[in-house]
């Protein structure tokens, strides 16, 4: 797994730093599955702050892209706590992850129910 992190308008302190590493890693026992197969996978992570258009208070950005396979899926989210912005790019890319995963499932299965199917019907009609 190759993890890419940036900064913008703020220091990448180490705590951030081991922060989103925790988090990327959550997200592994999915990645990892897909690695095992043979994929490649590719993790950029940017955090930021965009406080300049603000009024009050400071706004973090978090934006996460992974890439496994060529297949893009990516996730930002702004609040006013840079590590609660973490934990919702985690939680959104967790879920459409899974999502994709479990709908490639679904497709297969349904595929080898047809062919099943199938199968039965050709074993059928040399009986009657």
């Amino acid at each position: 797994m190759n993890i890419n992190f940036q900064a913008k308008n703020m220091e990448l302190t180490p705590a951030i730093h081991d922060y989103v590493l925790q988090r990327v890693t959550d997200l592994g026992k999915i990645l990892s599955k897909m690695e095992e197969k043979g994929g490649e996978v590719k993790v950029l992570f940017d955090v930021a702050k965009t406080t300049n258009h603000h009024k009050t208070g400071e706004i973090f950005r978090a934006d996460c892209s992974i890439t496994i396979d060529g297949k893009k899926f990516y996730s930002s989210s702004d609040k006013s706590d840079l590590y609660a912005a973490i934990d919702d790019v985690k939680e959104n890319l967790y879920h459409e992850i899974s999502r994709s995963k479990d709908r490639k499932q679904h497709l297969f299965r349904r595929g080898a129910q047809k062919v099943k199917d199938l199968m039965r019907d050709v074993t059928s009609f040399g009986k009657k």
